[in-house]
């Protein structure tokens, strides 16, 4: 009865929050957080745990990325795994220029977030020199638990909208590190909580 009455005194602005009356802007970055397609830039051997994290065993597809996109105009997700080489720098940021607006990008690796133990004249030291970077997936090479939680962390940050003002007011990525998960072990996804 108080719905009703509620209506009955100030309008549609009685109408408790719920999914009919949700703000536009809060279902546009729900969305965009649970229907996100990754495109692939497997470059060492990070990309095998990656491909593995996409098995029936850890399913990706149960967090709205059921497909890796060999396109860049069908994926708003970059995830770089493995080591950048400097003829590889390039190619790297023509994909991502490739990539429709809002898109994100995923370091996976110790290689790519910041050159690894090949400290030298042939890799680039980071993948942040060449695009911005929004999650860093530490390890060597991450287990795919890792990389889980790293597109979970960055679900829950397209979902809260502090990554769009971020990269409007910065030009750079979210650059948020988060921690290895070991093989194995199970973390607690909190979805829809801010």
């Amino acid at each position: 009865m108080g719905l009703v009455q509620n209506v009955a005194d100030d309008g549609l602005g009685g109408l408790e929050h719920n999914f009919l009356t949700g703000r536009v802007e809060d279902l546009v970055k729900w969305s965009r957080s649970r229907s996100s397609w990754g495109a692939t830039f497997g470059l060492a051997c990070c990309a095998i745990e990656m491909m593995t994290a996409g098995t029936a065993h850890y399913d990706l597809a149960r967090f709205g990325m059921e497909v890796f996109r060999a396109s860049p105009r069908q994926a708003d997700i970059m995830i770089v795994a493995g080591r950048v080489s400097q003829k590889m720098a390039p190619v790297l940021r023509q994909v991502y220029d490739q990539m429709m607006e809002p898109k994100w990008v995923i370091s996976m690796g110790v290689c790519a977030s910041s050159g690894g133990m090949f400290n030298n004249y042939a890799i680039v030291q980071g993948v942040d020199q060449i695009v911005p970077v929004d999650v860093y997936a530490p390890g060597c090479p991450p287990t795919p638990e890792t990389l889980i939680h790293a597109i979970e962390t960055l679900h829950q940050l397209i979902e809260d909208g502090e990554i769009m003002r971020r990269r409007d007011t910065t030009g750079a990525g979210a650059q948020v590190r988060i921690q290895e998960v070991p093989a194995g072990t199970t973390t607690p996804v909190i979805i829809g909580q801010r």
